[in-house]
């Protein structure tokens, strides 16, 4: 296991890990889904054991969770935990879903910041009526809690059974006000202004078996920016660095040693 340390600085206003066993130059960043934690990239952090690593827990999430949750500020609080450890280094953030819609935005506001970055599974399409839904799954909230339910819902986003106990904790823990916000911040996502005015590398993936809106979200980013390629992953629905670790680590490698 690769030993975890957790820095304190008093002008950001997350929980976060950093992994420094290594010395190599680059630095990497991972954000999580929503309704987990920084727990989701152990094997990330594992495999890439020569890069300096911070694994943050998005706000209203794992031992941020007492704060309140909205993409825009998640932004800010990253982008000024990035600049604190940048120095002068290449600096490669990878974002999962909602972390991933996190990523998009920090783009946006800081387009020189992040020298590569790795989109999965963003989705940038509004859905109509996103308030109501938001509600009607917050009213449902009582179901996700029932460890049956959870179970399923763990499956078909590939958490195994190692890390099960750390979804259903955090699924059972996440209060009402805050799943709402989650909700209807990642319903109404659309790619912010700015952008298109980001220079960094970026590739976005998707898996093979996600909705149509995911696929439709990848064809705009890659619209929005020739800096962006896509990449669709065969066999997998949505949760591609959970579905095969090996895999997503070989092709993230080889992405960042690209020239």
């Amino acid at each position: 296991m690769v030993d975890a340390q957790r820095a304190v600085v008093i002008e950001v206003n997350i929980h976060y890990e950093t992994y420094r066993s290594g010395n190599r130059l680059p630095l990497l960043v991972f954000l999580h889904g929503g309704g987990v934690s920084g727990w989701m990239w152990q094997e990330q952090v594992e495999y890439f054991r020569d890069y300096e690593c911070i694994v943050p827990d998005l706000l209203g999430h794992g031992r941020s969770s007492k704060s309140h949750f909205s993409i825009h500020d998640c932004a800010d609080e990253l982008l000024a935990l990035i600049e604190q450890y940048k120095d002068e280094r290449q600096v490669t953030v990878i974002g999962f879903s909602l972390g991933a819609q996190v990523l998009v935005s920090m783009l946006s506001k800081h387009p020189s910041l992040i020298d590569r970055a790795l989109i999965i599974s963003a989705s940038t399409r509004p859905i109509k009526f996103h308030r109501v839904i938001a509600t009607m799954a917050t009213w449902s909230l009582p179901l996700a809690r029932n460890k049956a339910f959870a179970r399923l819902q763990a499956k078909q986003l590939y958490i195994s059974d190692q890390y099960f106990q750390d979804y259903y904790k955090e699924t059972v823990a996440m209060p009402k006000t805050i799943f709402h916000q989650v909700m209807t911040e990642n319903l109404s996502f659309s790619i912010p202004e700015g952008f298109e005015d980001t220079n960094c590398k970026m590739l976005v993936i998707i898996g093979e078996k996600e909705k149509s809106m995911m696929k439709k979200s990848m064809t705009e980013l890659i619209d929005c920016n020739d800096q962006c390629k896509g990449y669709v992953m065969p066999g997998v629905g949505h949760g591609v660095p959970l579905h095969s670790p090996t895999i997503f680590h070989q092709l993230v490698e080889e992405w960042m040693e690209e020239e």
